[in-house]
């Protein structure tokens, strides 16, 4: 197959890319340029997005032996990434950049490109596996669990699973900078990347208050009274517990955690551990990786899911729900768990295989 290497940079595309060219493929490297002014981003070599990395990811090329290009992203990556990152904050959510980039970016720019230009598919280094069944290429957790990445690829349709190739979903790390090593790459022992790409200082709230101001309003507990004021309610998460500001100590010295932040009124709720409690999680417009599940409310079926890129999969029954045409994704947990904010992404599993994704719009 004619595949394009999607190369960051870091140690796992250069092995990804490696492979493909061992198992025979006509293999062709491509680095994504995503501002168009470097140092507006984080410097460093860290495995993604800065000029050390585009310096990265010639060199891997040079010694796999294959041709090297960069391709200038940067538009895609303000419009789909940047600045869907400001509007969610702004209207009170909690985003992941990493999985719309995914989506956005990695994989509908980057494979839309490719498969216009000819070529069958696009090689990465994440961490999950696809697997061909009867219904067509499903997507897999990796064997290695703490570097599984299906979490942030469950936004991906079929059409792009089935374009996808992740040489290092049966692998685990410590084989791939083992194996980097041995084939000469100089990437082997260089460190993952973990802080967001665009914000340089990795203080996520200044940046924000940067870009969306920081308008003083009221930190209140569940009756409304006044407990402390903060810059931006856009700059606090749900669960938060440290950091909040608070000048009225609580009775008995009890912790208290963000509740609910309100970006029309500029409030922060905040309250008891218990009140994070949620037992039930609804998404819209979900997204399905492989074909939707014949899950209704009479009839929902026993799954697992998972609402953070390293958290636990929780055991819950979950069903469809379609109203005017408008689809829905809910999900009652077996167990309760505290603390969830809108705007991340709810992943639903059969066993190791993905079912689906739904942007988290509301909890009970």
């Amino acid at each position: 197959m004619k595949l394009i290497a999607a190369m960051s940079g870091g140690v796992d595309s250069a092995v990804a890319a490696a492979r493909a060219v061992e198992a025979g493929h006509d293999v062709i490297g491509v680095h994504l340029a995503l501002s168009k002014n470097p140092q507006k981003y984080r410097s460093g070599a860290r495995g993604c997005c800065t000029v050390e990395d585009s310096h990265d990811a010639r060199r891997a090329a040079d010694v796999i032996g294959i041709p090297f290009y960069i391709w200038d992203m940067s538009d895609e990556f303000h419009q789909g990434v940047v600045e869907n990152f400001l509007s969610e904050y702004a209207s009170g959510k909690t985003p992941n950049p990493c999985l719309r980039c995914n989506e956005k970016i990695k994989f509908e720019a980057v494979l839309d490109r490719a498969q216009a230009m000819g070529f069958d598919g696009v090689v990465t280094g994440h961490y999950a596996q696809t697997i061909e069944s009867e219904s067509g290429r499903l997507l897999y957790r990796a064997i290695d669990p703490a570097k599984d990445q299906s979490y942030v690829l469950a936004v991906l349709t079929v059409k792009q699973i089935s374009g996808a190739i992740f040489p290092l979903g049966d692998t685990c790390k410590e084989d791939v900078r083992i194996e980097a090593d041995r084939r000469g790459l100089s990437v082997a022992n260089k460190p993952d990347s973990h802080d967001i790409c665009f914000v340089p200082s990795g203080d996520n709230a200044s940046w924000l208050r940067d870009r969306l101001g920081s308008e003083v309003g009221p930190i209140v507990d569940e009756t409304g009274k006044k407990l402390g004021e903060h810059k931006g309610a856009y700059t606090y998460t749900i669960g938060q517990r440290k950091g909040l500001g608070l000048t009225v100590p609580a009775a008995g010295g009890v912790p208290r955690y963000v509740l609910k932040v309100e970006p029309i009124t500029n409030t922060v709720v905040v309250g008891t551990h218990e009140a994070l409690a949620v037992e039930k999680i609804i998404g819209g417009t979900p997204n399905w990786c492989g074909p939707a599940p014949e899950a209704l409310a009479s009839s929902p079926l026993n799954g697992l899911v998972q609402v953070r890129a390293h958290g636990a999969p929780l055991p819950c029954t979950y069903y469809r729900s379609i109203t005017e045409g408008i689809e829905i994704l809910i999900a009652d947990l077996v167990e309760p768990l505290f603390g969830l904010a809108p705007g991340q992404a709810m992943v639903i599993y059969d066993g190791d295989r993905v079912v689906g994704s739904a942007t988290i719009t509301e909890t009970k």
